[in-house]
This record gives C-alpha cells, structure tokens and sequence, in this order.
C-alpha cells in the first residue's frame, strides 16, 4: 500500500532534551492515524517538523513517496495549535480570504459546499468572535480543506470540546475519510477516543516512537478475558485441563486466579470443569482498559 508519510530516525532536539528521538513512522493511503501521547511527548514536534514549521535535526521524510517536501506539503491541510481567524469576518468570508493567501480560486458553490460539508450554514451572518468552540473547530477544519488536500493533519482537534463537540468532530473525520478518501492523522493524548475510529496508531513518548500496530493488532491487546479464581488443591487440575484443550491463561498465584484469553466459549470450558469434580469459587468477564494498556506501554520503556 502507499505510503503518504515514510519518516526514518527523524530527531529533533531543544538544547539538551531530545523532543523527537530517533523516530521512524508509516502513515499509509486511507489511513486515519491515530498519534497518540501525553502533553509534551514529541506530537507536536514531530507534526511541525512534517509540516515545514520547525527544522529536523537528523533523519529523513518522505512524502507520497517522495524527497520532494516542498511539493508534497502542498497536498498537505492541516490545524495545529490555536487556528487563525478573521474575528470580525463570516465563515464563508474566512473561507474566502483563505482561498486567496493560498492563490486558490473557488467559486461561491465551492464555498457553500465546503461549510456545508463540515457543517455551517453558508448563510449564516454570524461573526467567527461569537462562535462556539464546536463550531470554531469546524470551521478550522473547513479551511484546512481549502485546495482539496489528500492529507489532513489534526493536532488535538477535540481539546476543550464538550462530549457532543467531540463527537461531532468524530465523525467529520470519519466522513473526510470514508467519502473524499482523505488519508488522516489525528493527534491526541486520550487513546480511548481515538480508539472510536482510528484505522492505525503510533504511540510516542520522551521523544520516542514506541509502538505502531492497526486496529486489529490493538484490539487484540487489549480483548478483554474470563477470570477464573479456585481452591489451591483444583489449580494443578485446572492447569492440565487446560493445557490439553489449548486454553491461553496467565496464572495468579497469590490469588489461585486463571485470566483466560482468546476464548468465545466459556460455558462449555465451565461444564468440563464441573464434569471434572472441579468448582470454581468466583468467575466473571472482565473488560481491558484502553488507557491502562498505553500506560503500561509507556510505563514499560522508562522501566528498561
């Protein structure tokens, strides 16, 4: 598949912190790629630096396959930080005065469409300054999308908005995604909302790129279990029995405790047990937490 982004070793330092250390990321065609990590992790950084806002230090870029940056970034829409608006303008004037700093022409229906699609009413009188922050977040997201770009980057789009606000942001992207075929990175510091439509992940922290997995491969790591607790003399019991049926489990012993992967029947790995003598004291599903998962991850690499 294409790659729209190939970064290799790409490092950025402040003095003497390492802001972007060593980084390598694949952003694919029709991706929305979720870019995830605390406040002050490297995100920010590493996007200016893809963007032509700040200079790399070390390493390479590539974008839409080529070394060509300049070309590519005018492929390139994006928000970043506070978004710049005209206060005392409409959002369809916004939209105009967009199009001509970028020396694009657009009709009055190119405009209309626009704010229709991200869902402002091109009629509408109101002045940027008295808009809400939901509604200001779409109209970032509007020029952005002034000169069709095929890349859209959005750093921390949902910050400050209420629940409706994100979902509304939500599902803009999903349908930039899935109707004009934009390929997407979002960044944020909650991977549980990003969890909700993101395709893929880089999960980055101290600078560092520390894991890029799909959807898939997340949802497998963190796929909730079946928990099993019993009696110390059922556990050896227990332990053969799943072994000859292939059953995935980690074992507590503090607790007598079985945590059961990978399974879509327990009712019938309940029944052997029965049919085997053996009664467990407790057992229950238990659900993984989106966010536990990235805190161990980051938790993990400072305890190397």
């Amino acid at each position: 598949m294409e790659n729209i982004v190939k970064i290799t070793n790409l490092t950025k330092n402040f003095g003497h912190k390492k802001a972007v250390d060593s980084v390598d990321m694949n952003i694919l065609k029709g991706d929305i790629y979720g870019f995830i990590g605390r406040n002050g992790a490297g995100k920010t950084t590493l996007i200016r630096i893809l963007l032509g806002l700040c200079e790399k230090d070390n390493g390479n870029i590539k974008l839409f396959g080529s070394e060509d940056l300049l070309k590519g970034r005018d492929k390139i829409g994006c928000i970043i930080e506070n978004p710049g608006f005209f206060p005392k303008m409409t959002a369809k004037n916004n939209i105009l005065a967009q199009s001509k700093v970028m020396g694009v022409e657009m009709s009055d229906q190119e405009v209309n469409d626009l704010l229709s699609l991200v869902g402002l009413d091109p009629n509408m009188k109101k002045k940027t300054k008295d808009f809400s922050l939901g509604m200001k977040q779409r109209l970032a997201i509007a020029l952005s999308l002034v000169g069709n770009p095929e890349f859209l980057v959005l750093d921390e789009p949902t910050n400050g908005l209420d629940p409706e606000g994100i979902r509304d942001v939500r599902n803009l992207i999903l349908k930039l995604n899935r109707e004009k075929g934009l390929t997407v990175l979002v960044s944020s510091h909650i991977l549980s909302e990003l969890h909700k439509f993101a395709t893929r992940y880089g999960i980055i922290d101290n600078g560092k790129l520390i894991k890029e997995l799909t959807s898939e491969e997340l949802e497998s790591q963190t796929s909730g279990g079946f928990e099993i607790i019993c009696k110390i003399e059922d556990v050896e019991n227990i332990k053969t029995i799943f072994e000859e049926k292939n059953v995935k489990y980690n074992f507590d012993a503090s607790k007598n405790r079985f945590l059961i992967f990978d399974l879509d029947d327990y009712d019938s790995l309940l029944k052997e047990l029965t049919l085997q003598g053996i009664i467990p004291l407790s057992y229950h599903t238990i659900n993984a937490d989106l966010e536990d998962y990235f805190l161990k991850l980051i938790g993990g690499l400072r305890n190397e």
